[in-house]
């Protein structure tokens, strides 16, 4: 059961208590049925609250790999190789660089092109039409802000995994992160072969050791105070809502890091008759609990179409 108090507040880790389904199915509904499905789900809740993977960011035209990798970082494929690791911008982000003069060297230019300067907002837009009057939040495993701007307010979200435009120290010896894009700007324009300067590498204020990007890959991770803020609304959000007509919305979201947003909305849905689960993605991705029965839908298609005729059918277009 869900861990609430005599005031029924929800907190993050007890909603991360979940655990996996065992009765996946891929539902033969035909596509426009459950369309339609969704769009009723919608239609009839007061609260939504948004799941977003790396599906959500890709179905809106975000690229990693292929010529878009060999376009903005063939200088580093010439360089290091074109080894498993510079193929796409998350293998790049682990190759073990000789010394941080290379490896900021890369993540300057990485961290602009899948934050700052990333804008495939155009679907995101779109989706946040369908939910006018409705009380809205999003969760989040993205780095790349596209929410936020495509409207968003920053006050309904709670991105867990960081973000592009922080860094941190890389042992964690204090709870703070530090805005980089500017940074980032200028370490770009130093690049040469692949090193920025020296005297621009960024070192901690406090202990004077490496810094890191602030993305969760290991326990050093920083959740500064706006992370703790963010977690707060979150639960105040979820607290208010998992008795009311809830409806999860999940954008992309696959087995990669499963327990932050996929497992704890089946459970959610599994333990609350009055939550409805619509899970957006391709293959095995879009499969659904068999146990959820109608108040689940599993819809295996493009993203960025499914999103539309959705958002279609909640307008009445």
């Amino acid at each position: 059961m869900l861990c609430k108090n005599t005031a029924n507040k929800l907190t993050f880790n007890a909603f991360l208590s979940g655990t996996p389904a065992r009765d996946y199915i891929m539902q033969d509904t035909p596509y426009d049925e459950q369309i339609s499905q969704a769009v009723k789900m919608i239609n009839d809740a007061d609260y939504v609250l948004l799941g977003a993977g790396a599906g959500m960011s890709t179905a809106a035209g975000a690229q990693y790999g292929g010529k878009f990798f060999e376009e903005h970082f063939g200088e580093f494929q010439k360089i290091y190789g074109k080894n498993p690791y510079m193929q796409d911008m998350y293998s790049a982000g682990f190759y073990p660089f000789p010394d941080q003069e290379s490896k900021w060297g890369l993540w300057s230019r990485l961290a602009l092109t899948a934050g700052a300067d990333l804008d495939v907002t155009p679907l995101h837009k779109t989706l946040l039409d369908a939910f006018e009057g409705k009380k809205l939040f999003l969760l989040s495993t993205n780095a790349d802000h596209q929410f936020e701007k495509a409207g968003l307010s920053a006050e309904q979200i709670f991105a867990t995994q960081g973000s592009y435009n922080l860094i941190q120290c890389k042992r964690g010896c204090h709870p703070k992160t530090y805005n980089a894009v500017e940074r980032f700007r200028e370490m770009d324009a130093a690049r040469r072969n692949g090193r920025i300067p020296s005297e621009m590498v960024p070192k901690c204020p406090v202990c004077g050791g490496d810094m890191a990007m602030n993305l969760r890959v290991d326990d050093h991770f920083v959740e500064d105070a706006a992370w703790h803020e963010a977690e707060h609304r979150f639960g105040v959000f979820l607290s208010e809502a998992q008795d009311k007509k809830l409806v999860l919305l999940e954008l992309g979201v696959g087995f990669n890091t499963p327990t932050i947003i996929r497992f704890p909305f089946e459970k959610l849905a599994r333990e609350h008759e009055n939550i409805n689960l619509i899970r957006l993605n391709v293959g095995e991705g879009a499969t659904v609990p068999a146990s959820l029965g109608e108040r689940a839908v599993g819809i295996d298609a493009d993203m960025a179409k499914s999103i539309t005729d959705i958002v279609s059918g909640v307008r009445g277009d």
